[in-house]
């Protein structure tokens, strides 16, 4: 089933309460061993209450509304309540500094914070500003603020929903900047029900499918592909409880489309090697009646045995990685997107993925390459524009419409499209020449001892690398011996990535 740009969030959830109101949506573990299932009907009642309890608080029409939380079922409900208010959503960061909680809270001029699951609200608690009133989810950290559960207990559900237009704001996303203030990227409801439609012209998720929601709810490829992919067709999420317990939560769910980033993936090809080194996989797989065994072991004790769709996305693939789980039968679809663009520009298709390319735009993409080689696109999900920033914006957004990605790419003869580094980042060493840092950061980060790496060298003979040793790694390095084997083993794996690169 699609939606249109004008068939957006607040219908969507009225389908789900009246025709299916008592199929669960969402199972929330509680942190004590117990989970707690949501029906389409509780939940989108539990958003009515607190929409109309947001409504009695008296913020004029259009105020930004923030949410603070970890994943959770309430973050969903959360998010509903504020559209169903007629009020726009704005997503913070669960690790954020005080002081950039702050600068988002006061740039944005939200009214209130919802404060939900969090690991460090300690450091965080002091970056909300007096003058935003603050209610607490469900397993949020001790506070006295006003509670979900006293809320929708006592308060009457909001019945008349407002009319919310194509063209109105939905949400103000700030992206993760690293330095300086964040950009507060705003979305239309009607971007974002067109990005979710574009998607799943491609995917296809039904009411029957099961996803693990575990990456931030803030970044914008876990909001479409989850909360949105959910009010589009339906289908069940499952909230992880805690990084220990990510493992069970992924049995547990057992998931049929899963998305996450290159880094667990490898992780999880590092655990599997941990108990069979890649040659001893490799001699299994090649036994004809055993191989399927295998494969079927391996990718049930990771929780990944029911998947229909596996996607890796937000920093490049290593195209060895994604060859290991080819072995394994798991085709992993690489995507293509950010913020500026709800995550829907280019992917790769099932039976046609090539390993180091992004793939073909989305229906109703338009892509092309300017003379420098910038990936620039446009389409109808294209931001609205940075919040408060109109200089920034027309630096992001061509007088026609296209989208600067600040990413250097190219095509390949079928049409894909590879990302060769970012226009910015490539530096050139005092002999003269230039380098692309992203290719060989791939082939470094690759290592088992690897959590993270950054490749540099402006204006030197030659670049280095600065490596991020894994916690197990550097756990290891307490004993002598063990740390003398392992830089070893580093130094031979330099020699192995530089014998690929350019002298």
């Amino acid at each position: 089933m699609d939606i249109g740009q004008e068939d957006l969030a607040l219908p969507r959830l009225r389908h789900w309460e009246t025709t299916r109101p008592d199929v669960i949506c969402m199972t929330q573990p509680m942190g004590d061993g117990s989970l707690r299932a949501y029906t389409w009907s509780q939940a989108v009642g539990e958003a009515r209450r607190m929409a109309a309890w947001l409504r009695a608080q008296g913020y004029p029409e259009g105020s930004n509304i923030a949410i603070i939380s970890k994943n959770c079922a309430h973050w969903m409900m959360c998010d509903w309540a504020i559209w169903m208010a007629g009020y726009v959503s704005v997503p913070l960061y669960p690790t954020l500094t005080a002081d950039s909680v702050r600068k988002i809270l006061e740039h944005s001029e939200s009214r209130a914070a919802f404060i939900g699951k969090l690991d460090d609200w300690d450091t965080m608690k002091d970056g909300v500003p007096d003058e935003v009133q603050c209610i607490g989810f469900p397993l949020s950290p001790p506070n006295d603020f006003p509670t979900w559960e006293t809320v929708v207990a006592e308060q009457e559900p909001l019945t008349e929903l407002p009319e919310r237009r194509a063209e109105d704001l939905a949400t103000i996303i700030y992206t993760s900047g690293t330095t300086g203030m964040p950009k507060g990227v705003m979305h239309s409801f009607g971007a974002m029900a067109w990005a979710i439609a574009s998607g799943n012209k491609r995917f296809r998720m039904g009411a029957d499918d099961r996803v693990l929601s575990y990456l931030p709810l803030s970044h914008i490829a876990e909001r479409i592909a989850v909360e949105l992919g959910m009010l589009n067709c339906g289908m069940r999420t499952y909230f992880a409880d805690s990084l220990d317990t990510f493992l069970q939560d992924l049995q547990r769910a057992r998931p049929t489309f899963f998305f996450s980033v290159p880094r667990l993936w490898v992780k999880f090809k590092q655990g599997v090697n941990a108990k069979m080194p890649d040659e001893k996989l490799d001699r299994l797989l090649k036994i004809p009646i055993l191989s399927g065994i295998v494969r079927r072991k391996i990718l049930k004790g990771l929780g990944l045995d029911r998947i229909r769709f596996a996607g890796g996305g937000a920093a490049p693939m290593p195209p060895s990685v994604m060859y290991w789980y080819q072995k394994l039968g798991l085709e992993i679809i690489e995507v293509y997107g950010m913020t500026e663009n709800l995550a829907i520009s280019h992917s790769n298709l099932p039976g046609l993925t090539r390993p180091g390319f992004v793939g073909y735009p989305y229906e109703g993409v338009e892509c092309r390459l300017a003379e420098d080689g910038e990936v620039q696109m446009r389409s109808p999900a294209v931001m609205m524009g940075y919040y408060k920033e109109p200089e920034k914006t027309r630096e992001a957004i061509t007088e026609d419409g296209w989208l600067r990605t600040g990413d250097r790419g190219e095509h390949d003869s079928e049409g894909r499209l590879r990302i060769t580094g970012r226009v910015k980042d490539i530096f050139k060493s005092s002999k003269g020449k230039y380098i692309a840092p992203a290719p060989i950061e791939d082939k470094l980060v690759t290592h088992g001892a690897v959590e993270a790496c950054c490749v540099a060298g402006a204006d030197r003979p030659q670049p280095f690398a600065i490596l991020m040793l894994s916690p197990e790694a550097l756990e290891r390095c307490r004993d002598d011996s063990a740390r003398r084997e392992l830089m070893a083993d580093l130094a031979e794996y330099r020699e192995t990535v530089n014998a690929q690169l350019d002298r």
